[in-house]
C-alpha cells in the first residue's frame, strides 16, 4: 500500500484540548460529577418563538429542497435590519451580506477564498483557533500578534507589518474577544482602519459577542467607522445572542469584494443551511429582543458569582465586560505548570474542567478560560472545590519546592 503524507493535515498541531477532554470523559465514565466550564456551548434552550417558527417552516414541504448558499433573501434583509437598528449602519443585503454555517465556517471559507500559498495574514495570539488555522489550512502563513492585558496590540501590528515579507494581505481582529474578553471602542477601530488602509491590508473582524455585554455601552461594530466597508468585513452569529449554537447560522457583512469572494467559494462547497433554520433565524433577528436581554442577564449573574467566588477562594480573576468567558491568569504559585497541566490537575483534584489557554495560542499559556455555561448553583460548588484545591497541602509543598529550585 502506498503511504501518502497529507501536507495540510501535517500543518495542524496536535489538538491541545484533547488531553483534558479525554480525562474529562474518563472521569465521567467513573461516575464523577464534572463541573464543565471548558467549551463555550450555551446551555439554555433557544427562545420558544424561534423554535415555533422552525416547526412552522419545516412543516412546509417546499422548504425541504436545496437552499441558497448565500442565504435566503429574507434572512439577508433581516441582517441588514439588525445592522441598521443596532449600529446605525446601512448594509446592502445583495452585495454586502452573506449567510454562513456559523461564523466558524464563514471565516474558514473566506480564508480559502483570499489566500495563496506563502501569503501572510496577521492574527491575534491568543485567539479563537479558526482565526489562525483557517489560513493555515488554506496554505497561507500566519504571523501572530500578541494580545492581552497590558500588551500594546497596535504596536505589535506595526512591528508585524514592518517585519513581514511579503506584505500581509489582511489582519484579523476579534472584539469582544474570545478568549481574553477584551473590548474596544470606535476610536480603536478607526486607528486600525487608518493603519490598514495606508498599508493596503484588509480587515476581518469577528464580532460574534457584540450582544453579550454587561455595561451600559454596547460594543460597537467596526462598520460604524466611516469608510470601513472599503477594506473591512465583519462576522456575526446567532449562536450566543439567541442561544442557537447547534443551529449553525452566522453572517458576514461589509466589503463587497470580500463578500463576493466568500460567496463564490460557498457556491462550490455548500447549498446553505436548511431553509427552515434560516427562516427561524430571520424570526430571531426580526422578532422581540427581550430574550436577548434575558440571556445577557443570565450570563452577567453567572459572571458575578464566578468572579466573586474565585476572589473569595484566593484566585483574582478580572471581571469580563463582555462575552460569555472569563480569562483567568493561572494563580502565581501554579504558573510554572502551564495551562494544560494546571487544567488537568484542576480536573483531577477539583472536578472542574476549564479550557487551557495554550489551546488559543502560545501566548495564552499563562491563562485558562472559564465559559459561563453552568448554573449558579454549580458555579458555587465549583468555587468550593477550587478553594480546597488551591489550599491542598500537597500542592503547597510542591509549589514551595519549585520556588526553591527557581531561586538556585
Amino acid at each position: 500500500m502506498v503511504e501518502h503524507e497529507f501536507h495540510r493535515i501535517q500543518r495542524l498541531p496536535p489538538y491541545v484540548f484533547a488531553e483534558v477532554n479525554e480525562m474529562k470523559a474518563q472521569a465521567r465514565a467513573r461516575g464523577e460529577d464534572i463541573i464543565d466550564f471548558g467549551m463555550g456551548n450555551p446551555d439554555q434552550p433557544t427562545p420558544p418563538h424561534i423554535v415555533e417558527k422552525l416547526i412552522e417552516a419545516v412543516n412546509n414541504p417546499r422548504t425541504h429542497r436545496y437552499s441558497m448558499s448565500r442565504g435566503i433573501p429574507g434572512l439577508r434583509k433581516a441582517l441588514s435590519g439588525y445592522y441598521e437598528r443596532r449600529f446605525n449602519v446601512s448594509i446592502d443585503p445583495e452585495k454586502e451580506a452573506i449567510v454562513t454555517l456559523g461564523s466558524k465556517e464563514g471565516l474558514a471559507n473566506l480564508a480559502q477564498a483570499i489566500s495563496s500559498p506563502g501569503e501572510v495574514f496577521l492574527v491575534p495570539n491568543p485567539s479563537y483557533p479558526i482565526h489562525a488555522f483557517g489560513f493555515v489550512i488554506a496554505g497561507a502563513v500566519v504571523r501572530s500578534v500578541p494580545i492581552g492585558p497590558g500588551i500594546d496590540f497596535m504596536a505589535g501590528i506595526e512591528r508585524a507589518v514592518k517585519n513581514s515579507s511579503p506584505t500581509p494581505v489582511a489582519l484579523v481582529i476579534n472584539f469582544p474577544a474570545n478568549p481574553t474578553a477584551e473590548v474596544v471602542g470606535l476610536d480603536f477601530y478607526a486607528e486600525i482602519l487608518d493603519f490598514c488602509r495606508s498599508r493596503n491590508l484588509y480587515v476581518i473582524s469577528d464580532n460574534a459577542y457584540a450582544d453579550i455585554y454587561y455595561g451600559d455601552v454596547p460594543p460597537p461594530s467596526i462598520l460604524q467607522v466611516p469608510g470601513a466597508k472599503d477594506i473591512a468585513v465583519e462576522f456575526t452569529s446567532v449562536s450566543k445572542t439567541y442561544s442557537m449554537p447547534g443551529w449553525r447560522i452566522g453572517f458576514a457583512a461589509g466589503n463587497p469584494k470580500l463578500i463576493a469572494a466568500l460567496a463564490q467559494i460557498k457556491s462550490y462547497v455548500d447549498y446553505g443551511a436548511f431553509t427552515p433554520i434560516q427562516v427561524a433565524a430571520t424570526a430571531a433577528l426580526n422578532g422581540p429582543q427581550d430574550c436577548v436581554d434575558e440571556i445577557r442577564a443570565l450570563y452577567k449573574d453567572r459572571r458575578d458569582v464566578l468572579i466573586d467566588g474565585l476572589a473569595g477562594a484566593g484566585w483574582e480573576v478580572p471581571s469580563p465586560e463582555a462575552t460569555m468567558f472569563a480569562w483567568a491568569p493561572i494563580p502565581p504559585g501554579f504558573a510554572h505548570l502551564g495551562s494544560v497541566e494546571f487544567s488537568k490537575r484542576l480536573l483531577a483534584q477539583a472536578q472542574v474542567a476549564v479550557a487551557p489557554g495554550l489551546g488559543f495560542g502560545e501566548y495564552g499559556d499563562t491563562h485558562v478560560r472559564f465559559a459561563l455555561v453552568e448554573n449558579t448553583h454549580r458555579i458555587r460548588q465549583a468555587v468550593r472545590n477550587i478553594k480546597a484545591f488551591l489550599k491542598k497541602p500537597d500542592n503547597i509543598v510542591e509549589l514551595n519546592d519549585h520556588q526553591k529550585a527557581a531561586r538556585k
